[in-house]
C-alpha cells in the first residue's frame, strides 16, 4: 500500500485505460475530481452508476462514460453532449459485466483503516466487491481507495461477505475530508400519505420489508414507525433514513425473516447525515453484495416479504415503466424487477407498485395510468410480474386476475378525470 494524494493517484491511469467506479455512495469523490483535472485522455472508459457529484471527467475529450443507472448528473451530461451511454442491466448483473469488461483500475471509498489495517467499505457493497478483490489479486491491475473519517464503519456478514479490504490489497490510498453525499428526506404531501395508508394494509407484524428512496417510501416508513405493529424484518437493496427511523422506533427485530435472521440486510445506504452517523459501528445492519441481496430466490426465502417500488407509468395490462420517460433514459433498472418478482412467490408475499395517479407535462395534467404505453416507452417490469398497484385513489390487486379484470381494477385507481376514457378501452380486452 502506498499513501498518496488524489492527484498522484490520478496520474497512475494511462491515457488509454478503463476504470470501474461503484454506484453512488461508493464513489471516491476526491479521486474522481482529480481524474477530471487531467486533459490528456485518449480513450478512457469509465464504468459507473448514479454519479453523486458533478465531475469534470465525463466532459473531457477522450472519456466515455458507461452507466447502468442515471441520476441528475448523467442526465445533464447527456443533454450537454458528453459521451455518455446507458447499459441496460439489473443491478445484480453489473458484477458479471465488470468481470467481462475487466477494467484495469478499480476504485472505491471507505472508512479509515482500523488497527488491523482493514478498511470498511462503508456505505456500499453493491456490485464491485468481487471486482475489487480480483483487481487486488492481479499484479497488472490497480486498486485505488479513498478513505475519510466521515464515512461510517459498517459490517458485512460472516467471513464470506467481509465488506472490507486490507491495506495490503490497495495500490493507492488517498486520505480525504469528504463526507458521504446527503440525500435529504423528500417532502410528502396528501398524495403520498394516502398511498402510504393504502400500502399499510398489506404489511403485517413480522413482515420483511424492502423500500427505496423517495417521498412514498418515506411516507410508508413514517406510517410504520409511528403506528401500531412491528417485529419487522428488513431485506432491502437500499438502506434509507426511513428504515433507520423504523429501527429507532423499535419496530425492527429481524426475528421472523426466514433468511439472514437478526440483522437488516442491504447492499448500499444513502440518506441524511444522521443516517451515516447512526450506521457507524451499528451491528443491526449488514452490507452484502448485490448479487446476494437482489437474488429473487434469496428475496423469496424471506417470510411475508413485502416489497415497495415506484413507477413512472403503468398501462391497463399492468406493464410498468419505471426508468425511462418517452423512451429516454431517466434512471435505471436497479432491483425493480428482482424485488417485484422475488416478493411474490408465496401467497403471503406482496409486491406493491406505488405511484401518484397523475403528473404534469408542460402545464397539463396527464394520467400515469394509461390505456396503452406511450410511443417509445420501454418496459422495466413486465405485466406478469406485477401483483399490486396503488395510487392515492385506491388499490388494484392484479395477481390471478384476467386481462379484463386487471384493466378494470387499474382504471378505478386512476384520477377521476381519466376514468371514463380508460374504462372505454376495456371491452376489447380478453
Amino acid at each position: 500500500m502506498t499513501e498518496m494524494t488524489a492527484t498522484e493517484a490520478a496520474a497512475l491511469l494511462r491515457p488509454v485505460d478503463a476504470i470501474g467506479v461503484p454506484l453512488g455512495p461508493g464513489q471516491p469523490i476526491e479521486f474522481l475530481h482529480a481524474l477530471g483535472a487531467r486533459t490528456d485522455w485518449e480513450q478512457l472508459d469509465v464504468l459507473c452508476a448514479m454519479l453523486v457529484d458533478f465531475y469534470e471527467l465525463p466532459t473531457r475529450p477522450g472519456v466515455r462514460t458507461l452507466s447502468t443507472f442515471y441520476g441528475p448528473a448523467e442526465r445533464i451530461y447527456r443533454d450537454s453532449g458528453a459521451q455518455i451511454e446507458f447499459i441496460p442491466a439489473d443491478y445484480r448483473k453489473w458484477a458479471p459485466i465488470l468481470d467481462e469488461r475487466r477494467p484495469r483500475v478499480m476504485c472505491t471509498v471507505g472508512a479509515e483503516p482500523d488497527a488491523d489495517g482493514y478498511i470498511s467499505l462503508s456505505c456500499h457493497a453493491g456490485s464491485t466487491t468481487v471486482a475489487l478483490a480480483e483487481a487486488a489479486a492481479d499484479p497488472d491491475r490497480l486498486v485505488i481507495v479513498e478513505v475519510s473519517p466521515h464515512y461510517p464503519r459498517t459490517r458485512g456478514l460472516g467471513s464470506e461477505h467481509g465488506h472490507r479490504l486490507h491495506i495490503s490489497d490497495v495500490d493507492g490510498l488517498i486520505r480525504s475530508d469528504r463526507h458521504p453525499v446527503e440525500l435529504a428526506d423528500p417532502l410528502s404531501g396528501d398524495v403520498e400519505a394516502a398511498i402510504a395508508l393504502a400500502a399499510r394494509r398489506f404489511i403485517h407484524d413480522g413482515s420483511t420489508l424492502q423500500t427505496g428512496f423517495g417521498s412514498i417510501p418515506t411516507a410508508v416508513a413514517s406510517v410504520l414507525a409511528f403506528g401500531e405493529g412491528g417485529d419487522y424484518g428488513v431485506h432491502s437493496e437500499m438502506f434509507t433514513t426511513g428504515l433507520m427511523r423504523l429501527h429507532q422506533a423499535g419496530k425492527v427485530s429481524n426475528l421472523r425473516k426466514g433468511i439472514f435472521p437478526e440483522v437488516s440486510i442491504t447492499t448500499f445506504a444513502a440518506g441524511a447525515t444522521e443516517l451515516y452517523e447512526w450506521l457507524d459501528g451499528e451491528q443491526a445492519v449488514a452490507f452484502v453484495p448485490v448479487d446476494v441481496v437482489n437474488n429473487p430466490a434469496t428475496i423469496a426465502a424471506n417470510r411475508n416479504m413485502v416489497t415497495i417500488n415506484g413507477a413512472i407509468e403503468v398501462d391497463l395490462s399492468g406493464q410498468v415503466v419505471a426508468d425511462t420517460i418517452g423512451g429516454t433514459q431517466w434512471s435505471g433498472i436497479g432491483g425493480h424487477e428482482d424485488f417485484v418478482s422475488g416478493g411474490g412467490r408465496e401467497s403471503d408475499d406482496r409486491s406493491l407498485i406505488c405511484l401518484p395517479s397523475t403528473t404534469t407535462v408542460n402545464g397539463v395534467m396527464v394520467s400515469r395510468i394509461t390505456a396503452h404505453l406511450r410511443t417509445g416507452a420501454i418496459v422495466t417490469t413486465p405485466r406478469h410480474q406485477v401483483d399490486v398497484v396503488i395510487t392515492e385513489h385506491g388499490v388494484a390487486e392484479l395477481r390471478g386476475r384476467t386481462t379484463r379484470e386487471r384493466a378494470a381494477a387499474l382504471a378505478e385507481i386512476a384520477h377521476p378525470q381519466f376514468r371514463d376514457e380508460l374504462r372505454s378501452t376495456i371491452a376489447d380486452r380478453c
